[in-house]
């Protein structure tokens, strides 16, 4: 019989690529992990990992597993929340992982309707990037997250994943004062910001995918001169006549505008789609679900 511990271990293993970081994410040394693939290849009478450089890929054996995989583990998950369900008596915490504006915007909101509606529900906030939170749930140390669609993110379709769209906000274009377009109105189009200098995220941010996805979609690659995943630093250096920005507007809220001209764009390409994730299966659990309701009604009202 296959153990589904060792189901787990293959899929980290497939998603970190190295046995090395599938321990620290499964908080195992490498030995055990090793220990494990070799019992699950005993138990299967295959061999499922091939040697990559110095990491690891799946046979062809190792990905048909991989497959069924999956679907263990969600059928898994959705039992321990119908025993969790019958257990009644609904208390606990959940932890939940999130981007700062996130926190803000739909999470601090959501642990307020739950205090009225689940008092039993405790939340324990993670500060994470966008896409740092969905590799946190698949590998367990985040029971949700409220996460961003970015490139290399998991596909909606993902079976690992089960997801309820939030809110989607627009980004928009802040000036400096002084800049020539500052005092217009109506839409900015961003490609007569093309000869700009620049203030963005740091590559791997998902909001650096969506500038430079706006920015090429409208015909050229921007100049990043600067660089902050704060966008209180963005807003402030833009004030000082460093550069111009794309900023999601609700990461505008509570910061001094008063040096900045702030104005929307005409790319539609230029929206931030946050979303709630839980591992497939999940989404039932007495605990959990009333975090993704409260999440969705957070979002409503804050649209």
């Amino acid at each position: 019989m296959i153990d589904a511990r060792r189901l787990r271990t293959l899929r980290a293993v497939a998603d970190h690529r190295t046995v090395t970081a599938a321990a620290a994410a499964l908080y195992l040394t490498p030995s055990a992990v090793s220990q494990q693939l070799a019992a699950l290849e005993q138990e299967t009478g295959h061999h499922l990992l091939a040697r990559e450089g110095r990491g690891v890929r799946l046979t062809a054996a190792g990905e048909i597993l991989l497959g069924h995989a999956d679907a263990v583990l969600a059928q898994l998950e959705r039992a321990e929340a119908d025993l969790a369900a019958y257990s009644a008596g609904v208390a606990g915490e959940v932890t939940v992982a999130s981007f700062a504006t996130g926190i803000s915007h739909v999470l601090a909101p959501a642990i307020g309707l739950l205090a009225g509606r689940a008092p039993g529900v405790r939340l324990k906030v993670l500060d994470a990037e966008g896409d740092a939170s969905l590799p946190m749930v698949l590998d367990g140390r985040a029971d949700l997250a409220v996460a961003v669609e970015y490139r290399g993110a998991p596909r909606a379709d993902d079976a690992r994943l089960t997801r309820v769209p939030l809110y989607a906000e627009p980004f928009e274009a802040v000036l400096p004062l002084a800049h020539p377009l500052a005092a217009e109105s109506g839409p900015l189009a961003v490609a007569a910001l093309a000869d700009e200098p620049w203030i963005g995220p740091y590559p791997g941010n998902p909001c650096h995918d969506v500038v430079l996805l706006a920015c090429e979609h409208a015909g050229f690659q921007p100049r990043l001169l600067h660089s902050s995943d704060d966008f209180r630093a963005v807003v402030a250096l833009a004030s000082a006549g460093s550069g111009v920005a794309l900023v999601p507007r609700s990461a505008l809220r509570g910061v001094d505008l008063a040096r900045v001209s702030v104005r929307p764009v005409d790319s539609e390409l230029a929206t931030r789609r946050v979303f709630a994730a839980v591992r497939a299966g999940a989404d039932g659990h007495p605990l959990i679900r009333p975090v993704l309701d409260s999440l969705a009604e957070a979002a409503a009202s804050g649209a």
